[in-house]
């Protein structure tokens, strides 16, 4: 290898490092900016579903996800003790904690992280078709609603169980999107959440039912 050739050589072995210096830097400023376009792309376009059957859909489920995250527990516990039920009961307990489990989360996290909405930040790209007084991150309609829809599967998992809450929990994610509250960050944080929490709290009703019932 003649003279010339072994100075390129060092000399682009200098510059390597320095290559990928750059590169992690750029991709460190580039991969926030492109994923902020994207979320913020997407809840431009689910906003947009403004007219008809659609955004009619949205609006009532959105609407409906703190009267049935709620009441469904209750109407099960209510129906117990009817019935005297304790295996409903314990469900009952199951499925209520997991929701406000998942509540008491989620709410700690928003102010934690304390991200504006996207109404709130683009008022330019996202119409509020409803408002909210709490941080965006992560969502908690969302997150409620996919601890009910889990732990609803989990303790009866068939399919008319299973099919039902999971279009109701998904579509309440879609509509809060719709409503220009929420970015997809937010709403696939919140259904993680809810679905974690439920799963969890398999094992912390194990403990609870022998508090409570003594087995």
């Amino acid at each position: 290898m003649n003279q010339f050739s072994i100075m390129m050589k060092n000399k682009m072995n200098r510059r390597h490092p320095l290559r990928l210096l750059l590169m992690a830097l750029w991709l460190l400023v580039a991969t926030p900016i492109l994923a902020q376009n994207w979320e913020i792309n997407t809840v431009h376009r689910i906003n947009s579903w403004d007219h008809g059957f659609v955004r009619q859909y949205n609006k009532v489920i959105s609407r409906t996800e703190p009267y049935i995250a709620v009441g469904v527990p209750v109407a099960m516990a209510l129906a117990s003790w009817i019935s005297h039920d304790k295996a409903l009961f314990k469900d009952a307990v199951y499925v209520g904690t997991s929701v406000a489990g998942t509540f008491v989360m989620t709410y700690g996290m928003k102010y934690l992280f304390d991200r504006q909405r996207p109404y709130e930040r683009y008022p330019d790209r996202v119409h509020p078709f409803s408002t909210e007084s709490s941080p965006s991150f992560p969502s908690g309609h969302t997150a409620t609603a996919f601890a009910l829809a889990t732990s609803l599967s989990i303790k009866y998992p068939k399919w008319y169980v299973i099919a039902p809450s999971a279009l109701w929990a998904t579509s309440v994610g879609i509509s809060r999107m719709n409503e220009g509250v929420h970015y997809p960050t937010d709403v696939l944080a919140g259904a993680a959440i809810g679905a974690g929490c439920a799963v969890l709290n398999v094992y912390v009703n194990r403990w609870l039912n022998k508090w409570l019932l003594g087995n």
